[in-house]
């Protein structure tokens, strides 16, 4: 995961990106993504399941956005970026929409959900994933049109960060991949293309690493910190993997490894201070306290 700060905004969407697009969940990925395409341009509907989580979904872009401000990134005012940005509850707002990205928590039976919804609603769009782990040929294997939809991995925080995996599903169109590889582009990322598989290449590369440094604070080899240390100085990540870990979420990791463990195999057992950590509710920077505190 590489960081850098957001790029200059448009007043307007560039011809390569859509002119509505639609954000399903508004987490902190969901939010993020909410941001990347806003200030590019777009007009950008988040769709939450409820009234709190909707307003809670507003406060997350409203504070991105205006941090970018801050730091003397948006070439538009503060309130002509959130002029475009419509927070809501119905997803009857998809209307129009060219690009529909999903962000809920990962689990297939709930993305299936809200995007079957978009697909009733938004016939023409993109359909869009950013799982990390889950199969996009499953997903799409419940769509009207798994030929529209294809993964979009973020990475967070995403309004600072550089990569894009785009990831293409066994249904997946040739056009659209070069459509989804020329939207990362206008947002000012890089793309890689990943063909459908678990954990795609980051999360599959990212994991494997984080299980080590998870089994070598296990095994008393060094502390969470000189593990990361050693891999931001001698392999210059710019964060070390337990500190990604408490930024990701320790039962997210926990999750991903297990199923990474079942396509797999047993190289992506979790190791049980993992496991321990999650049953205690030692989820990372999110409860205040992982492999570190916060």
């Amino acid at each position: 995961m590489t960081a850098h700060d957001q790029t200059d905004v448009t007043d307007s969407a560039p011809a390569d990106l859509p002119e509505v697009v639609g954000v399903l969940g508004g987490g902190r990925m969901g939010a993020g993504i909410a941001h990347a395409f806003l200030v590019r341009g777009p007009r950008v509907v988040v769709v939450e399941n409820d009234e709190a989580a909707a307003e809670a979904a507003r406060a997350r872009v409203v504070t991105s956005v205006g941090r970018a401000a801050e730091r003397g990134l948006l070439t538009s005012t503060v309130d002509e970026a959130l002029g475009r940005l419509n927070v809501t509850t119905a997803a009857d707002d998809l209307a129009g929409a060219g690009l529909v990205v999903e962000a809920v928590p990962e689990d297939t039976d709930l993305k299936l959900e809200v995007l079957r919804r978009a697909e009733r609603v938004a016939p023409g769009a993109v359909l869009a994933t950013n799982t990390s782990s889950l199969s996009v040929s499953g997903i799409a294997a419940g769509l009207k049109a798994p030929e529209r939809f294809i993964g979009l991995h973020f990475f967070n925080p995403v309004p600072a960060s550089d990569l894009v995996e785009v990831v293409v599903g066994e249904q997946t169109g040739d056009d659209l991949v070069e459509q989804a590889r020329g939207w990362v582009t206008a947002l000012g990322k890089t793309a890689i293309t990943v063909q459908d598989s678990p954990g795609f290449a980051s999360s599959r590369l990212g994991v494997a690493i984080a299980l080590e440094a998870m089994r070598m604070v296990q095994e008393g080899v060094a502390s969470a910190q000189d593990i990361d240390t050693a891999m931001t100085l001698g392999y210059r990540h710019p964060v070390g993997p337990l500190r990604t870990t408490d930024i990701v979420g320790l039962d997210v990791r926990l999750a991903i490894a297990e199923h990474l463990t079942r396509e797999l195999g047993p190289r992506f057992e979790p190791p049980q201070v993992l496991r321990d950590k999650v049953a205690a509710g030692e989820l990372g920077r999110k409860t205040g306290r992982g492999f570190y505190d916060w």
